[in-house]
């Protein structure tokens, strides 16, 4: 018989930590999942410091669900909700430089796939995709990292709820931050708020350079590269400087948004990057009042043009007033519970299932 959801809590309750409480009663285990006999979860601290004191207690928990009727394997990983603890006096580091040479496309040292997230033109959603997939993956236990590759218009920071600038403890090495599950970095992080970026294409691709290759991204399953819109040079470095999984472009159903579209699968194509399917954004609008459901920017096109050019559609997200609500308070609304919370569950499902994350 399948093990409960009820019964794993209340193994986990047994398992005391320092001062007398346990994992259950400070709220600590996150996106628990439960296939068969297989169970993952992750158990999330308030930061990096103190899930480094934590491995003992990850290893009970794994040993103590494992050991449970029905349950045949058991994997746990820890994450920490806050960012990383600010260093004393750390060595400045540069960001924004020309690039370093390198023989070929490289792999992000601890990272098994990176699927860059595109679009053909602003607008259209894909940094909300972008922060609400990485939440959704993390909380059905896969390890996940965000880059923000915007370097122009950086927006994850806000989205995602984090404000403070990465440590650097050799002037070498970036620290990225964590939230909701999620290790993310953000050129928007490392520049004073408000302050415009204002490089050339050198700089940009020198930046994006750093961003994969000095940052401390730890053991990832996927990271989700947050591209700017368009096709210019941040989108030619990625595709030929890294070693992507692949990549998805977001458009809207409307046919000016999927003239774009059509040329950031071009570009990928031309760069001999998988396209992994297409997600159409902005699909529909219910009425909160009456319940009425409109198609403000058309409705299907992205349905169409996937079965046109062969391409896997991964899934239609309505447009909604909370989730723009979430974005720009912080708290990316896949970190919750409800429709839109169900909608990029599914999602995040899709991409597990389909061997992308």
């Amino acid at each position: 018989m399948p093990v409960t959801r009820d019964e794993i809590l209340g193994a986990l309750s047994r398992l005391t930590l320092p001062g007398g409480d346990d994992l259950v009663s400070r709220d600590m285990v996150r996106a628990l999942n439960i296939e068969g006999g297989s169970v993952r979860f992750v158990i999330e601290v308030a930061d990096p410091g103190e899930a480094a004191k934590m491995e003992g207690i990850r290893r009970a928990a794994e040993d103590m669900v494992r050991s449970l009727d029905g349950v045949e394997t058991a994997s746990v990983v820890l994450t920490a909700h806050g960012p990383a603890p600010k260093a004393s006096a750390p060595p400045s580091l540069k960001v924004g430089r020309h690039p370093t040479p390198q023989a070929g496309p490289a792999k992000v040292a601890g990272v098994d796939r990176i699927i860059a997230i595109g679009s053909g033109k602003g607008g259209v959603g894909k940094s909300t995709v972008s922060s609400n997939l990485a939440v959704a993956l993390a909380r059905e236990g896969r390890r996940v990292g965000l880059l923000d590759a915007d370097i122009y218009g950086p927006s994850q920071p806000r989205m995602m709820g984090v404000n403070k600038r990465p440590a650097s403890p050799d002037g070498k090495t970036i620290i990225p931050l964590q939230a909701h599950g999620v290790t993310m970095m953000s050129i928007g992080l490392m520049m004073e708020e408000g302050k415009a970026v204002v490089w050339r294409g050198p700089m940009l691709m020198g930046a994006l350079q750093q961003m994969l290759g000095q940052v401390q991204w730890g053991k990832l399953d996927v990271l989700i590269v947050d591209l700017p819109p368009g096709t210019g040079d941040v989108q030619l470095t990625l595709c030929q400087k890294t070693e992507l999984t692949g990549a998805v472009v977001v458009s809207t159903p409307q046919d000016v948004a999927l003239i774009d579209a059509r040329k950031a699968l071009d570009m990928f194509n031309s760069l001999r990057t998988p396209v992994l399917g297409m997600i159409e954004n902005m699909s529909s609008f219910v009425c909160p009042t009456c319940g009425t459901e409109s198609h403000i920017f058309g409705h299907g096109g992205v349905v169409v043009e996937a079965q046109k050019i062969d391409v896997p559609f991964l899934g239609a997200l309505p447009i909604d007033l909370d989730t723009r609500l979430a974005g720009d308070a912080g708290t990316p609304i896949a970190a919750g519970d409800g429709p839109m919370a169900d909608a990029y569950r599914q999602l995040a499902r899709r991409f597990i299932d389909g061997g992308m994350a």
